[in-house]
C-alpha cells in the first residue's frame, strides 16, 4: 500500500499543485519547510531544501523503506531518487548518472554523501567479502576528499572547492565493483582560506606528530591560517582528525604516504611564516630558521630551498645564470610555490584513491555489461563580496550544468514532442546558451580573450585584458564593465566587469586573472622537489627532471583546461540518463527556522523550476522508440484492458507515457511476466539438462556394468587356473597366492578364501579318530576364547584330560570315579587333575579336581580320592583366569559359593593345563547348547561362601610352589618367579 502525506504537508510534487504560478510554487514550497519536509518532487527531479540541521531520515529503517519502491509509493526522499536511478539502470541496463546543482550552501556535498550511502546500503545482499571491501573504500573516499577539497566560506562552513564527479561501476548483478573519481579546478587560493585537512592538523593532530612537524597547536601562529579567517576551534578536530587518517589507511596509503601528506600541509603553513627582507638590492630570508624547517619537511638541503626561494634560473641559449628576485617576486613565488604543492597533493590523493578502487580484470564476456551510476557534487554558483578568477570558473560550470538541464529537460523535449508530431503547446523558458557562449565561444569568448592575453609577448597586465574584453563584448546584453556603462557606481573603472548569469548579476574583478591563468610555478621549484629523497614527493613532480636548458611546450592555460574538462564532463553526462536534485538554500545565516522568501524566490526562478512544472504536468514521464518499447513488453501484447489508452501517444517512432504510475505498473506485469517467462525456460532447460544427463549416465552405467562383469569373470578365470590342481598339491594349495580381486569382489574373495580354508582343514582332519576330533574341536575353542589375552595355551602338546587316571593313583582313584559313575550317571570324564585350594576356613590345602560331564567333583587326595563335595555342572555359570603363566581358576557358580583353585602337579613341571581346561569346558557346554561365560582378567573378583573377594596373582622370588595366603580384599596366589 502507497504511503502519502497529508494535506498539512503541501503537495509533495509540484506537478499536482492546482495553478502553476510562482507564487503557488513558493507557497507549497515554504510550507513544507516550515513542516519539516525538505524535499519535493517535479516529476523525478529532487528539489532539495538546506534544513540547517540534523534530521533522522536517512538511518537504516528508512532505507528499508525505500529500497526497491518506486517514487510514488513513499514521501519524496534522496533515497528516492537514488533508488530510481538504480533500478533504472538494473532494469534497462544503462548508465544513469545523478546531477545535483544549486547554490554554495545549498546542501550538494551532504546530498551527494546520503546517495552515496543509500547505493552502499542496498547493494551486495549476499555479503560478498570483495564488494564489502569496494562500497567501504567508495565511502572512506568521500571522507577524505571532503578534508582536502573543502574549506569553510563566509556563505558556507563546508563548502567545496572543487569538483567531484564520481562513476560507480557495477556489475551484471547490481552490486558495486569498483569506481572512478574525476576532480575539477582546485580553488588554490583555499590553501588561504585554510582547507578542512590543515585546521584538523593543527588542532587535532597528536601531541608528538605536532613536534615532528615543528606545527604549534595555536592557529593564530600562522599567516595562512590568519589571512583565511578561520581560527575558531571546533569540538571534533581530534576525531575529525583520525577518521581522515584512519580513512586513508583503510583505501590503502601506506604509512610513509600518509606521513608524506601531513608534512606537505605542514610545509604550506611553514611556507606562508616565511617573510622576506632587503639589504640594499639583496633579497634576504629574514626568519631564516624556518629554512632548514622546510628543508627538513621536504627531504632536500637547506641551501637548495633557499637558493629557490631567492633565485630563478635563466637559461639563455647554453648560458644559465641565476637571477635574483625582487622582494614582490620572493613573496610571490612563495604563495605560488604553497598552492601548487597543495594542488600536486590533491591531485595526487584523488589518483591514489582511483589506482584501489577502479575496476581491474573485469571482462565483459565473462562478467556482463559493467554498467555505471554518476554521482555529480560539483560548486555551486557563487556571488561574493570579491569575485575573482576562481568564481568565474565555478559559474561558468554552473552555466553548462544549467543548460545541460535546458537541453535534457526543457528544450530537446518540447523539440522531441513538435519533431514526433505529439500536440503541443510551447512553453517559453531561458535559455543560457547566450552565456554559455559569452565564455567559451572560439576567438570571441571571454577565455579566448585571456588566453591570448596571456600568450602576448611583453607585459601584459589584468587592465589591458579588460580592455580586449570591452574592445570585443561592448555590444554583448550580458556583458558590461565601468566604460561600456560609465554612470554605474558599482563597477571600477579599470578593474571590474559584470556579467549577467541565468542565476543573477555577478561582478568580477580582474585582478589576478592573468597570473592565474598562467598558473605560473618557476621550474626552480619543480627541479627543488623532484630532488627530494622522499620518493613520494619525487613522485608528485615529474617533469623537475628536465635539464635546465631544455625548451617545453607552452603548458595550456587554467582557462583552457578547465573549458576542455567541462566540456568533457558534459558530455558524459549527456550520454547517460539523468536524474536531478536541485538544492536551494533558504536562508545567508543557517538559521534552520528562516525562509527567506526573496532569496528562495530568485533562486527558483534562475533554476527553471516553474518551467520545469509546466513541461512535466503538460509533457510525458517517458519517451521510447517504439521498436525498443515492443522489444521490451512484447509479452505483455497478449493481456488484454490494461486501462492505460487515455496516458499514451504514439509519435512517427516513439512511444510517450505520461505519468510514472503507468510506467511503473508496465515495468510491474512486465516483471511478473519476466519471472513466468524465466519459470518456463529453467524449466525447459532443466529438463534438457536432466535428459543428457540421464542419457550420459545411463551410458556410463553400461559401460561400468560391462566393465566390471569383465573384471569379474578374468578373476574367476584366474581363480580357477590357480587352484585347478591343488587336491593333488602337497599342501593342497596352501603357497598358491591369490590374485587381486576387483573392488567389487573384496566380499565374495573373503567368502571364497573362508570356504577354501574350510576345505583344506576338512582335508587334514577328514582322518581322525572321534576321540582325536574332540580334542580338535576343544583345542579351536580355546583358540577362539584365549587367542591374544594368553601367552601359553598347550596347543602344541596331546591333551589327555584324565591327568589323575595315571600309574601311581590308578587304583584308587579309578574306584572312587566309578563309583561315582554308578551313582551319578555321568558318560565321561572331561577333566581332572590335583589343585590348590581354599577352604571354608580361608585355609591353603591340596585337592583332586574331577570334572565330568554332569558333576564337578572336590577330592582329598590323602584320603584315597574320597570326595569332599559336588557341583553340578549346570550350577557353574562361567570361569575366570588370569592372563599371567600361573594356573588360577575361578569357577563361578549360580549359588554365590565360587570355587578357587591353582592347578598343580603337571609333568613335566612348568607345563600349562588352563587352555586345555577352558577349552574342554567351552566345547562340552557348546554341545549341550550352552553358554559358558570365560574372563581373562587381573584381579579375578569372585564370591565365597556369598562374600564377595578378590584375588591377586603376585611372583616371588623365593616361593617354590603355588600357595593362597589371606588378604584384607580377598586371597593372594604367590607364584614361583624369576
Amino acid at each position: 500500500m502507497a504511503e502519502h502525506e497529508s494535506l498539512e504537508f503541501g503537495k509533495a510534487d509540484f506537478v499536482l499543485l492546482d495553478s502553476v504560478s510562482l507564487d503557488e510554487f513558493m507557497a507549497n514550497l515554504k510550507l513544507r519547510f516550515e513542516k519539516g519536509r525538505i524535499y519535493s518532487y517535479i516529476g523525478e527531479v529532487v528539489v532539495s531544501v538546506n534544513p540547517y540541521r540534523a534530521m533522522n531520515i536517512y538511518g537504516r529503517d528508512t532505507i528499508e523503506q525505500y529500497k526497491g519502491r518506486e517514487l510514488y509509493e513513499r514521501p519524496p526522499h534522496l533515497f528516492a531518487i537514488a533508488d530510481a536511478a538504480y533500478k533504472a539502470m538494473k532494469r534497462r541496463n544503462k548508465d544513469t548518472c545523478i546531477v545535483i546543482s544549486g547554490e554554495s550552501g545549498a546542501g550538494k556535498t551532504e546530498a551527494s554523501k546520503y546517495i552515496m550511502q543509500y547505493i552502499a546500503a542496498i547493494t551486495n545482499p549476499s555479503q560478498r567479502a570483495e564488494v564489502e571491501r569496494v562500497k567501504n573504500m567508495l565511502l572512506k573516499s568521500n571522507c577524505v576528499l571532503e578534508a582536502f577539497g573543502n574549506a569553510k566560506t563566509n556563505r558556507n562552513d563546508n563548502s567545496s572547492r572543487f569538483g567531484k564527479y564520481m562513476d560507480i561501476n557495477f556489475d551484471f548483478k547490481g552490486d558495486p565493483i569498483g569506481g572512478h573519481i574525476n576532480n575539477y579546478l582546485l580553488e588554490k587560493v583555499g590553501v588561504k582560506s585554510v582547507f578542512k585537512c590543515i585546521f584538523q592538523l593543527v588542532k587535532g593532530a597528536p601531541d608528538a606528530q605536532l613536534r615532528s612537524l615543528h606545527i604549534q597547536r595555536d592557529p593564530t601562529a600562522y599567516t595562512y591560517i590568519k589571512v583565511g579567517g578561520q581560527i575558531k576551534s571546533s569540538i571534533n578536530d581530534s576525531a575529525d582528525f583520525k577518521a581522515v587518517t584512519d580513512a586513508m589507511k583503510v583505501i590503502g596509503f601506506t604509512t610513509e604516504e600518509i606521513q608524506t601528506v601531513y608534512k606537505i600541509l605542514a610545509t604550506i603553513l611553514h611556507l606562508g611564516n616565511l617573510k622576506f627582507g632587503s639589504d640594499g638590492d639583496v633579497t634576504l630570508i629574514e626568519n631564516s630558521k624556518l629554512v632548514s624547517v622546510l628543508g627538513d619537511l621536504l627531504s632536500t638541503k637547506d641551501e637548495n630551498v633557499e637558493k629557490a626561494l631567492l633565485y630563478r634560473t635563466v637559461a639563455t641559449g647554453r648560458d644559465v645564470i641565476d637571477k635574483q628576485h625582487t622582494h614582490q617576486e620572493a613573496s610571490y613565488g612563495r604563495d605560488a610555490l604553497a598552492k601548487a604543492i597543495y594542488e600536486r597533493l590533491f591531485c595526487w590523493i584523488v589518483g591514489r584513491i582511483n589506482d584501489v578502487i577502479e575496476v581491474k580484470n573485469y571482462d565483459a564476456r565473462v562478467h556482463g555489461k559493467n554498467t555505471v551510476i554518476g554521482v555529480l557534487d560539483i560548486y555551486g554558483f557563487e556571488i561574493f563580496q570579491n569575485n575573482s578568477f576562481e568564481q568565474f570558473c565555478i559559474n561558468y560550470c554552473n552555466e553548462k550544468l544549467q543548460q545541460l538541464f535546458i537541453q535534457l529537460v526543457l528544450k530537446q523535449e518540447q523539440e522531441e514532442y513538435q519533431r514526433e508530431g505529439i500536440p503541443w503547446k510551447h512553453i517559453d523558458y531561458f535559455n543560457n546558451q547566450i552565456i554559455v557562449d559569452l565564455v567559451e565561444q572560439q576567438h570571441k569568448g571571454i577565455f579566448a580573450v585571456l588566453d591570448e592575453a596571456c600568450m602576448n609577448v611583453g607585459k601584459v597586465t589584468d587592465e589591458m585584458f579588460l580592455q580586449a574584453l570591452n574592445g570585443k563584448l561592448a555590444k554583448h546584453a550580458h556583458y558590461t564593465s565601468r566604460k561600456l556603462s560609465p554612470t554605474d557606481k558599482n563597477l571600477e573603472f579599470d578593474r571590474d566587469f559584470r556579467i549577467r548569469h541565468y542565476a543573477g548579476d555577478v561582478v568580477y574583478s580582474v585582478v589576478g586573472f592573468i597570473d592565474k591563468n598562467k598558473d605560473t610555478l618557476f621550474q626552480d621549484f619543480k627541479r627543488l622537489l623532484y630532488n627530494s629523497s622522499n620518493p613520494v614527493l619525487k613522485a608528485m613532480w615529474p617533469e623537475g627532471k628536465l635539464s635546465i636548458t631544455e625548451v617545453t611546450k607552452r603548458p595550456l592555460t587554467a582557462a583552457t583546461l578547465f573549458k576542455n574538462s567541462m566540456i568533457s564532463l558534459v558530455e558524459n553526462l549527456a550520454s547517460k540518463e539523468p536524474y536531478y536534485v536541485r538544492c536551494i538554500k533558504p536562508n545567508d545565516v543557517k538559521s534552520p527556522l528562516l525562509f527567506e522568501h526573496e532569496r528562495c524566490k530568485h533562486q527558483v526562478e534562475y533554476l527553471g523550476l516553474l518551467e520545469n512544472v509546466r513541461v512535466r504536468r503538460a509533457g510525458s514521464g517517458l519517451t521510447s522508440l517504439l521498436n525498443k518499447h515492443l522489444l521490451c513488453y512484447i509479452m505483455l501484447v497478449m493481456k488484454q484492458g490494461c486501462g492505460f489508452e487515455h496516458d499514451v501517444a504514439y509519435g512517427k517512432t516513439k512511444v510517450f507515457i505520461r505519468t510514472p504510475r503507468t510506467i511503473f505498473s508496465l515495468e510491474e506485469q512486465r516483471a511478473e511476466m519476466v519471472k513466468r517467462i524465466v519459470l518456463f525456460l529453467q524449466k525447459v532447460w532443466r529438463g534438457t539438462l536432466a535428459r543428457m544427463r540421464y542419457r550420459r549416465m545411463r551410458a556410463a552405467l553400461i559401460i561400468i556394468r560391462a566393465y566390471r562383469r569383465y573384471k569379474v569373470k578374468s578373476y574367476i578365470r584366474e581363480v580357477n587356473r590357480r587352484f585347478k590342481n591343488v587336491r593333488g598339491m602337497k599342501d593342497h594349495g596352501k603357497h598358491v597366492k591369490w590374485p587381486t580381486p576387483p573392488k567389487v569382489l573384496r566380499k565374495f574373495e573373503e567368502a571364497l578364501r573362508n570356504i577354501y580354508n574350510r576345505w583344506w582343514a576338512w582335508t587334514l582332519i577328514k582322518d581322525l579318530s572321534p576321540e582325536e576330533m574332540v580334542q580338535i574341536r576343544a583345542k579351536v575353542a580355546t583358540l577362539e576364547c584365549l587367542k591374544g589375552q594368553r601367552a601359553d595355551l598347550g596347543l602344541q602338546r596331546a591333551w589327555e584330560g584324565n591327568y589323575l587316571d595315571s600309574p601311581g593313583t590308578a587304583s584308587s582313584f579309578t574306584l572312587v570315579s566309578s563309583d561315582l559313575q554308578r551313582k551319578d550317571k555321568f558318560m565321561r570324564v572331561l577333566f581332572s587333575c590335583n589343585v590348590r585350594k581354599i577352604n571354608r576356613f580361608n585355609k591353603a590345602e591340596d585337592r583332586a579336581l574331577l570334572i565330568t560331564d554332569r558333576h564337578l567333583y572336590k577330592m582329598d587326595p590323602v584320603k584315597l580320592y574320597k570326595p569332599m563335595k559336588s557341583i553340578p555342572l549346570y550350577n557353574v555359570t562361567g570361569v575366570s583366569i588370569s592372563p599371567g603363566k600361573d594356573q588360577l581358576v575361578v569357577f563361578h557358580t549360580k549359588d554365590n559359593r565360587d570355587l578357587i583353585v591353582c592347578l598343580q602337579g603337571m609333568v613335566p613341571a612348568g607345563d600349562s593345563r588352563i587352555g586345555e581346561l577352558v577349552g574342554t569346558l567351552l566345547s562340552h557346554f557348546k554341545s549341550e547348547k550352552r553358554k559358558l561365560q570365560v574372563n581373562i582378567v587381573s584381579p579375578i573378583h569372585c564370591s565365597m561362601n556369598g562374600r564377595k573377594c578378590t584375588v591377586i596373582v603376585e611372583t616371588k622370588i623365593n616361593q617354590s610352589q603355588p600357595d593362597f595366603t589371606k588378604s584384607r580384599s580377598g586371597y593372594i596366589l604367590s607364584v614361583p618367579g624369576n
